[in-house]
């Protein structure tokens, strides 16, 4: 539990020294987003925060979410089921950069972050070929495989 505890202390303590306040919604965000794997909808996170805080209504996580997407401290994405879902993008696990793999049938998402060196080089090069042809800046990128999982198969 302490362990826990200095995870959620320092997410928090990132967060101010970044400037930002740090409001009851906004906390409540960053701690459900911290303990979590999962890529939660705003709906699944409004659902868990309202049990513990039931004066945040679903405008305020959303607006909330969306804040926290422009400054960068949280990823919104699209997996194509017709809504957003969310994850820290310093996330206390040490998931850093990672790509998806989602399944076409029962929606769920995998985190696949153990990338070889042939493809880091490979994700490398595109990134250097593509910045040159297209005189483009790329700062970051996101990468989701489509399929079926195991259990869908």
């Amino acid at each position: 539990m302490k362990k826990n505890n200095e995870i959620t202390n320092k997410l928090f303590q990132n967060f101010k020294e970044k400037g930002y306040r740090l409001t009851t919604p906004r906390k409540a965000i960053l701690l459900l987003l911290s303990k979590t794997d999962d890529h939660p909808s705003v709906e699944e996170l409004y659902f868990d925060i309202h049990k513990n805080y039931p004066s945040i209504g679903m405008t305020t996580v959303y607006r909330t979410l969306d804040l926290l997407v422009s400054w960068n401290v949280v990823h919104k994405f699209d997996f194509g089921e017709g809504r957003s879902r969310y994850e820290l993008i310093d996330h206390p696990n040490g998931l850093g950069h990672h790509h998806h793999l989602i399944c076409c049938n029962c929606k769920s998402i995998i985190n696949y972050t153990d990338l070889i060196d042939k493809e880091v080089e490979l994700i490398a090069k595109l990134e250097k070929r593509l910045s040159k042809r297209y005189d483009f800046e790329i700062n970051s990128h996101v990468i989701e495989f489509y399929g079926l999982c195991k259990n869908c198969r």
